[in-house]
């Protein structure tokens, strides 16, 4: 069974916000230490090939990526492409780091996540960064739902990518770490608009709704992405969850790879 991960992270900060100490601990019951670290690369190669990953996409902080990681994909083309973690207040500046990160590395992905800045996807702040990923041809990902940690939750109901579909029609928008409570909401949503997907980042797959798996096998095929949130949930654990979703042969390959191989790779 083939897999890509898209969103794993391999640098995230030794010294964690607390919200992001209560993310690890109380969320996910994973140890501190064993999230906020460094993870070398042949730690997460022997992670993905036990898992059977063939690909993931790392992500990266645009002002500061990290130097350690960005070598993951210079020795490893065919595992390792980029997102990049943007905060969209930063403007022209952080538009041109954008550019040139895309420009010299295999980046396949932006990243925004409204609760940390508690400003919906609808905000004008965000049109430029939109107008840059057409331009550049790479889709965004956009957190949605509301965050388990105390964060704000409002800024992240889908509904907010209504008039963001409506005005850019051409933007591949991926709602990422699921949609709850507003699962019916993000469904119909997609099936309103031809590109706009999800990922289930941070959901193990044992957790998602009926309705998403009832959208999955039917209207859905083509829309929902697998993904980690490595190391918070760990691979091996989320593909045998999604093994056990009995999606259907066709339905579960597009779902651990081919929709994420069409998106990001093609």
């Amino acid at each position: 069974m083939r897999v890509i991960d898209a969103w794993v992270n391999a640098g995230l900060p030794g010294a964690p916000a607390p919200w992001q100490i209560q993310v690890a601990k109380e969320l996910f019951k994973r140890p501190v230490e064993d999230v906020f670290r460094r993870v070398p690369l042949d730690e997460l190669l022997a992670a993905m090939d036990a898992a059977g990953v063939e690909k993931a996409i790392v992500t990266l902080h645009v002002d500061s990526p990290d130097p350690d990681v960005l070598r993951f994909a210079e020795s490893h083309p065919d595992r390792f492409v980029y997102s990049a973690w943007i905060d969209p207040r930063g403007g022209m500046p952080v538009l041109r780091r954008f550019e040139a990160l895309v420009s010299a590395h295999p980046v396949r992905l932006a990243r925004v996540l409204p609760c940390t800045i508690d400003v919906p996807p609808g905000d004008r702040i965000y049109y430029p960064l939109y107008a840059k990923c057409i331009e550049l041809g790479i889709p965004i990902s956009i957190n949605t739902g509301i965050p388990g940690p105390p964060l704000p939750g409002r800024c992240q109901d889908p509904m907010h990518l209504d008039d963001v579909c409506l005005f850019f029609p051409e933007l591949t928008i991926v709602m990422a770490n699921g949609a709850s409570p507003w699962w019916s909401v993000a469904i119909a949503l997609m099936v309103k608009y031809p590109n706009l997907y999800m990922m289930t980042s941070a959901f193990a797959p044992k957790y998602l709704p009926a309705e998403l798996i009832q959208y999955m096998k039917t209207r859905g095929k083509a829309k929902i992405i697998f993904a980690t949130d490595f190391p918070f949930l760990t691979m091996e654990r989320c593909i045998r969850d999604a093994k056990a979703l009995e999606l259907g042969e066709g339905v579960l390959d597009g779902y651990l790879y081919g929709n994420a191989e069409r998106l990001f790779f093609s």
